[in-house]
């Protein structure tokens, strides 16, 4: 059964200094470069056909790391429907000082709900709603002629595919935290998409 491997981008350096990103082009902090760098690490010794990233920065970078500190040489495709949602208005925002303004329940909304989105920017749903189409043709085409894939994105994109791929309700998706720089390893069906097996590589 093919393989399918996620990974959110390593600390970025708004990460780092607690602020709201979204699609604001952001470079990797050192530790999120050490973070890649680890990923590929626990990723050696794994075979892939192809791997798959967002448009933004971070992600590319992390990317690009992961596969030299695992060794490999993959086809790479860049594509915007793996960006991480759109934080609107928040974007470059101290995430404390945004609770301070606004209060730290609605914030906590914005944040962490599926189907409520930030002033001018995307929910949880809204972003599934440009990935799952992007998941199901590409990234699941692949699955489905038995390739293995990675996917080197952020923590709502990859949200919205772990929320397919194990069947999680909206209520469910909203408390699965995903790390860091940690690959998450899927083992899925090639015919209907389903998960076999999840493990963690932290």
């Amino acid at each position: 059964m093919p393989t399918l491997v996620l990974v959110r981008h390593g600390q970025s350096i708004w990460n780092l200094e607690n602020r709201f990103t979204g699609w604001v082009d952001v470079p990797l902090s050192d530790s999120g470069r050490e973070e890649a760098r680890r990923a590929g690490e626990r990723l050696r010794g794994f075979r892939f056909e192809v791997a798959y990233t967002s448009a933004l920065g971070r992600a590319q970078e992390t990317l690009a790391i992961v596969l030299a500190a695992a060794g490999l040489k993959l086809p790479v495709i860049r594509d915007q429907a793996l960006n991480e949602r759109h934080y609107g208005d928040l974007q470059g925002l101290n995430k404390a000082d945004t609770a301070a303004r606004y209060g730290e329940q609605q914030v906590k909304l914005w944040r962490r709900s599926y189907d409520v989105a930030p002033p001018n920017g995307e929910s949880l749903e809204m972003t599934s709603k440009r990935t799952l189409p992007f998941y199901e043709r590409a990234i699941f085409g692949d699955l489905r002629l038995g390739k293995n894939v990675l996917v080197v994105a952020h923590g709502n994109s990859n949200r919205s595919i772990a929320m397919k791929l194990e069947g999680l309700s909206p209520e469910q998706v909203v408390g699965l935290e995903l790390a860091t720089g940690v690959p998450i390893v899927y083992e899925v069906d090639g015919r209907d998409g389903r998960m076999l097996s999840k493990k963690i590589l932290e």
